[in-house]
């Protein structure tokens, strides 16, 4: 591990020490390194749209909308391959939550996640992506293996 020093204003280093506070980081090492990732990945994911990535995205809708809930599963299913898994939580009468978490190709991710949000009735959606690799003798693929007389599977590696 490497050690740099930061210069920061008076009122900028208030500002960072409140955030520690509120994020309840133990030091400003650990918050400046997930700044950092925070703001590599996001960046990684904007310039680099062919690779692969894992990602949660969670929205709100109302389940009463006509035909939603029929369009959200037929959506779903239609990208089998990359959705892993959905979680539903019934918030009131009307509300439902939906967290899925999806695993695949970014732009296939986005316009998956874009598809969704722009269901009508769906509301406060957010996609959050990291983007992932996998290694393969030192090349990097997307790889499938199997250990031992388990089914194949994935291994995704965040790459910050």
């Amino acid at each position: 591990m490497e050690r740099f020093t930061v210069s920061l204003d008076g009122k900028l280093l208030e500002q960072f020490n409140s955030y520690l506070e509120r994020h309840g980081y133990a030091n400003r090492s650990e918050a400046v390194r997930d700044i950092l990732r925070d703001r590599l990945e996001g960046e990684r994911l904007t310039e680099d749209e062919t690779g692969h990535c894992v990602a949660c995205l969670s929205y709100i809708y109302n389940h009463h909308e006509r035909e939603l809930s029929r369009r959200l599963t037929d959506t779903q299913h239609a990208s089998h391959d990359i959705v892993r898994s959905t979680l539903h939580v019934h918030l009131d009468h009307e509300n439902c939550m939906e967290v899925a978490v999806l695993e695949g190709d970014t732009e296939q991710v986005r316009k998956f996640a874009d598809g969704v949000m722009a269901e009508t009735g769906v509301r406060h959606g957010t996609l959050s992506a990291v983007p992932v690799e996998t290694k393969v003798s030192g090349k990097h693929s997307y790889h499938h293996h199997s250990h031992g007389g388990h089914q194949p599977h994935v291994h995704s590696r965040p790459k910050t």
